[in-house]
């Protein structure tokens, strides 16, 4: 259960906690203010040294190297360790730091605690947008404390937010320098995807379902953020667009609509989930036969064979986890090219991700994370 402190909790802190002495030298900055995904202004004395961190794991591996994980103390490990062990297991061979690190709740299960994060006496708490929207009192709290707080977005899909969340954790962990090399190559690539498809006339319909669930569950889909926002930089019709309820940046599309749109391409967004043994399966272990292998019963369903898409073999998995991360550039190429294949055909969406961990992550680029469901035409 998430948790806030009460006012007397809050008076009583200082004297439970070992932060009396560092919270009055909070008050005298010593460095400029750093702007976060959400434009606050977020203070502090010097880059930070004992950090909490509850998402984006390898945007911040990205960012501050993996001995920057020698200033974290907390996590959430639900969300990483749980959620996405094959990545996780992958990250604890170069930082096997990450097995120590005290798990701090999530936000999603309702598991966040408050008490714990203060115990670890951190001096920047980095959280993710929906984590800080859904905090509204234990952020103010540790606020009130002089516990600097520092929102991070990608899963928006704002440009500018991938920007002022990379370029805030860099300033954040004393590594300006590298966080403003991948800010501007996510600014360039994203801008040379915009460049090839800006005049286009016609643009493909495509769709992108979640398959969490396999060919027997009807995923999600997006369109406000996330794959929504990626299919627009691609330059695709999105047949989502306009028709999610709610908020509308995510949910479910009836299999009639689906069928009436006639999609010219689908994807179907994989992952290595736990205990989703249906799931399209992509990322690190998987292979490329047992990811077409997961891919193919979504052919078959009632109506598709007769879609444009499943008729031109034009039905795809992508890892899920690439359309929330600053390197989703890479995703981004890849439902481009297969939408205008002419107008990339220098491109290699593959490539440009094993370039990305190779010159800014810790860890080993393999596996099968775009795949079409029938070899490519030679």
């Amino acid at each position: 259960m998430t948790t806030k402190l009460s006012r007397r909790g809050l008076l009583a802190l200082p004297a439970l906690l070992p932060l009396a002495a560092a919270l009055p030298g909070r008050a005298q900055a010593a460095m400029p203010p750093i702007t976060d995904a959400l434009g606050r202004t977020v203070q502090l004395k010097a880059p930070a040294e004992r950090i909490v961190i509850d998402f984006n794991y390898e945007e911040f591996t990205a960012v501050a190297g993996a001995a920057g994980w020698d200033r974290v103390y907390g996590f959430n490990r639900t969300q990483w360790a749980v959620n996405r062990s094959a990545i996780f297991k992958r990250y604890l061979v170069p930082i096997p730091r990450l097995a120590e690190l005290a798990d701090i709740g999530s936000v999603e299960d309702n598991t966040f605690s408050l008490e714990r994060v203060l115990s670890l006496r951190p001096d920047l708490v980095i959280l993710g947008y929906w984590s800080f929207v859904g905090l509204p009192e234990q952020v103010k709290q540790m606020e009130a404390l002089g516990i600097p707080v520092l929102v991070v977005d990608y899963n928006a899909e704002i440009p500018e937010r991938h920007v002022a969340s990379t370029l805030a954790m860099g300033v954040a962990t004393g590594n300006e320098e590298r966080a403003r090399t991948l800010a501007t190559l996510y600014t360039d690539k994203l801008a040379d995807i915009r460049r090839r498809v800006a005049d286009v006339q016609t643009r493909p319909k495509a769709y992108v379902e979640l398959g969490q669930g396999g060919a027997g569950v009807v995923g999600n889909t997006y369109w406000k953020g996330m794959w929504g926002r990626l299919l627009e930089f691609a330059g695709a019709d999105n047949i989502a667009a306009g028709h999610l309820a709610g908020s509308g940046a995510w949910g479910p599309l009836s299999p009639e609509y689906v069928l009436s749109a006639n999609p010219d391409a689908i994807f179907i967004a994989g992952s290595s989930w736990a205990g989703r043994p249906n799931a399209v399966l992509t990322g690190f272990d998987a292979n490329i036969d047992t990811t077409r292998a997961r891919l193919a019963p979504y052919a078959q369903r009632q109506g598709w064979p007769e879609l444009t898409a499943i008729k031109g073999n034009q039905l795809f998995a992508i890892e899920h986890g690439l359309c929330r991360a600053l390197f989703d550039y890479t995703a981004t190429y890849y439902l481009a090219k297969q939408v205008y294949p002419d107008r990339f055909t220098d491109i290699d969406p593959v490539g440009e991700l094993r370039t990305y961990h190779e010159r800014f992550l810790p860890v080993k680029f393999e596996g099968t994370w775009m795949a079409r469901i029938v070899p490519a035409p030679a």
